[in-house]
């Protein structure tokens, strides 16, 4: 699964959810903003190290961690979203989508739960040769783990 197909499932994701500041928006113009919002500088992943390296925002990190390993991926809180992705980017994500803030909110915590999720799964070829250097999924968790106790 490329950024591409991530991104279609957050459109989705986010086209479908309950708000109607989202619902009639374009496939196209909600995956634009989301590849602006969460690509990686090369332009064929996401940039999970910006998620990442806010996760002591807010404590996060449990919310995350379940987002990355398997089972059920623990919801995350609109107002929770700024601490994650920035509160500039989620400004930026929707002024592209001509959308107040709140909806810009609960469209990204509709959505990045499962496209994390997603890009992080062991059969996911974009982040493979990352897991592989940090022992897969469990070893991310457990890398994860240790930075959180440290926080």
């Amino acid at each position: 699964m490329d950024l591409g197909d991530l991104l279609k499932i957050g459109a989705s994701l986010i086209q479908n959810n309950d708000d109607e500041k989202t619902t009639g928006l374009s496939t196209d113009s909600i995956t634009d903003a989301l590849g602006s919002l969460l690509g990686g500088s090369d332009g064929k992943s996401l940039d999970l190290s910006s998620i990442l390296g806010n996760l002591t925002n807010g404590n996060l990190g449990e919310v995350v961690s379940s987002w990355i390993g398997s089972g059920e991926n623990a919801p995350i809180e609109p107002d929770q979203v700024k601490d994650l992705v920035g509160e500039d980017k989620v400004n930026e994500f929707a002024e592209k989508l001509g959308i107040d803030t709140e909806s810009a909110k609960k469209a990204l915590a509709d959505a990045l739960p499962n496209v994390v999720d997603k890009a992080t799964s062991e059969d996911n070829n974009m982040l493979g040769d990352l897991l592989d250097k940090v022992g897969g999924v469990d070893g991310a968790l457990d890398m994860l783990n240790n930075f959180l106790k440290k926080s």
